[in-house]
């Protein structure tokens, strides 16, 4: 929260700063900030970075503050920057759960997990507990009371999507996480179902152009489904939401924070240690690597009408990405 008020400061007048909601936590009130810069038109396409939902994963945090700070720097001397935000509109989030941060815990202040939160249920077999659990607070990966009440950062989180993304005719969003895993992956909806989203052709021509401009990227893209089910998963709620004619196209970069404590195993005795690089030449390589898609994003969506796919393209293009990510009972 301390770096985020000195890039306030930093920032002045270049970013907007809302405060979208506040909770507290240990007797402390922490405002819920977000910030954006760039195209006024409501109809310029827009991408939100998103992190900190779980508040042990500081590294998606980190990852969101290190490209705002990045960015400011760039506005002193980067014309083509400052061409892209005539065009676009980029929206920031930090910390979407500061009282779970402030804590220490993945859950909010309530016990609630945030990205277990959303009402609708998994359509399939989901990970016990893990895939979201309704037995008490006291456990993890805890959904929040049957009655659909939706936790006030939740509800924060998906009034800034809704306002700032979901109403325009093209928008991205990436939430920055980690987790148990060897890879990094990035991960698009759905979550609740084997199902295949709507918009599979345009995320299939994002990835396709990812691969293409970063060979060596490492990211595993697929649809989360492919992992595992889960119920209340945010981003298939916000993704439901979304009203055609327009493009929402949601994505989760999910850090593996296996390769870290494989080499530093001591990391597992640490509750942050599970979830983030502990060592600082570790924590600078994630700062340094990743970034590439963030850039990658604001760029997509700078040039979107070069590369959206319509027609007989776009027919073509869903036959390929279904035969990549195939649907459930043909993998």
């Amino acid at each position: 929260m301390d770096e985020l008020k000195a890039i306030r400061v930093a920032a002045g007048a270049r970013f907007e700063w809302r405060t979208v909601c506040e909770v507290s936590a240990r007797g402390q009130s922490f405002p819920l900030l977000s910030a954006s810069i760039g195209a006024a038109d409501p109809h310029a396409p827009a991408i939100g970075f998103f992190g900190g939902v779980h508040g042990l994963e500081c590294i998606g945090t980190q990852l969101v503050l290190e490209y705002m700070r990045a960015l400011l720097t760039r506005l002193d001397w980067d014309d083509t920057l400052h061409q892209q935000l005539r065009a676009i509109r980029l929206i920031f989030m930090p910390i979407v759960n500061p009282g779970g941060m402030f804590a220490r815990t993945r859950a909010n202040p309530n016990g609630v997990d945030l990205m277990r939160n959303a009402p609708q249920s998994a359509e399939g077999r989901v990970p016990f507990l893990a895939g979201g659990q309704r037995i008490g607070p006291w456990l993890p990966w805890y959904r929040g009371p049957v009655d659909g009440h939706m936790e006030a950062e939740s509800a924060a989180l998906l009034s800034v999507v809704e306002a700032e993304l979901m109403s325009r005719p093209l928008s991205f969003a990436l939430d920055c996480h980690s987790g148990f895993g060897w890879d990094d992956s990035i991960w698009f909806p759905y979550a609740r179902t084997e199902r295949q989203m709507a918009h599979l052709p345009e995320m299939f021509m994002l990835k396709t152009m990812f691969e293409e401009s970063y060979p060596h990227h490492g990211y595993a893209f697929e649809p989360q489904s492919h992992q595992y089910l889960l119920h209340g998963d945010l981003w298939d709620f916000a993704y439901d939401r979304a009203r055609a004619p327009n493009i929402f196209l949601p994505m989760t970069l999910e850090l593996g924070s296996w390769r870290w404590i494989r080499k530093n195993p001591m990391q597992l005795f640490s509750r942050l240690g599970i979830f983030n690089p502990i060592k600082a030449h570790r924590t600078r390589r994630v700062l340094r690597r990743h970034p590439n898609f963030f850039d990658f994003l604001t760029r997509a969506a700078y040039s979107s009408r070069r590369w959206l796919p319509s027609g007989a393209f776009r027919e073509d293009m869903l036959m390929r990405a279904q035969q990549h990510w195939p649907p459930a009972g043909a993998r």
